[in-house]
C-alpha cells in the first residue's frame, strides 16, 4: 500500500485529523430551483467515489481497507417523510450499512470554519462533511463546506483536489439536476 509510510506516521506516531472550510458556487444549482441538499448530496458521493482515501476505513477488528463504494449518511429533518417518517430517532431508518460517510447541513448559518472534535476522532478514517447556510453575493450564490479527515489517510492535496473536483461536478450537473 503506497500510503503506508503516511498512515503509520500520522496514525500512530503523529495522530491527527483536520478539518478544512471553503465556499462553493452553487449558482446552478439555485438557479435551476434543484432541491439543494439533495443535489449536494449527489455531487459529494460522487466525489467521493473517486478516491481511495475518502473510503478507507477500520474494521472492528482493526484492519485497514478501502469500500468500493460509499453512501452519504445524512441528516433529514421531519416532515413525515413517506417511509421512516415516524421514526424520530438518531436512526429512522435501522441497520445503516457500514459503507457510509456523515453529512450534515448547518442551514442556520453560515460558517467561514467548523470544526469537530471527536473524542475517539483518531480512529475514525472516513471524511465528515458539514454544509452551512447559503448566501447571494454579487449574483452568485455561495455554501460553505467543512471537510475533517484523517492525516493518516488523506493529505491537504487530497482534500483541495476534492474541493476543485466537487465545484466542477456542480457546475456541470446535468440537465434533470438543473
Amino acid at each position: 500500500w503506497k500510503r503506508k509510510e503516511y498512515f503509520t506516521h500520522y496514525f500512530e506516531s503523529v495522530p491527527c485529523t483536520y478539518s478544512m472550510t471553503t465556499k462553493l458556487d452553487i449558482t446552478t444549482i439555485k438557479t435551476s430551483k434543484a432541491k439543494l441538499y439533495p443535489t449536494l448530496l449527489y455531487a459529494v458521493s460522487t466525489v467521493v467515489n473517486r478516491h481511495e482515501e475518502f473510503r478507507t476505513a477500520m474494521d472492528d477488528d482493526g484492519r485497514i481497507g478501502i469500500f468500493s463504494e460509499m453512501m452519504p449518511c445524512y441528516t433529514i429533518f421531519h416532515k413525515d417523510a413517506q417511509q421512516y417518517g415516524e421514526n424520530k430517532g438518531m436512526m429512522a431508518k435501522p441497520n445503516p450499512p457500514v459503507n457510509t460517510f456523515p453529512v450534515s447541513m448547518i442551514p442556520w448559518t453560515s460558517f467561514d470554519g467548523f470544526n469537530l472534535n471527536l473524542q475517539k476522532g483518531y480512529g475514525y478514517l472516513l471524511p465528515i462533511f458539514t454544509f452551512g447556510r447559503y448566501h447571494e453575493e454579487n449574483g452568485k450564490y455561495w455554501i460553505p463546506l467543512s471537510i475533517q479527515v484523517h492525516h493518516a489517510v488523506c493529505d491537504g492535496f487530497h482534500t483541495c483536489r476534492f474541493i476543485n473536483e466537487l465545484q466542477e461536478v456542480i457546475q456541470s450537473l446535468p440537465k434533470p439536476w438543473r
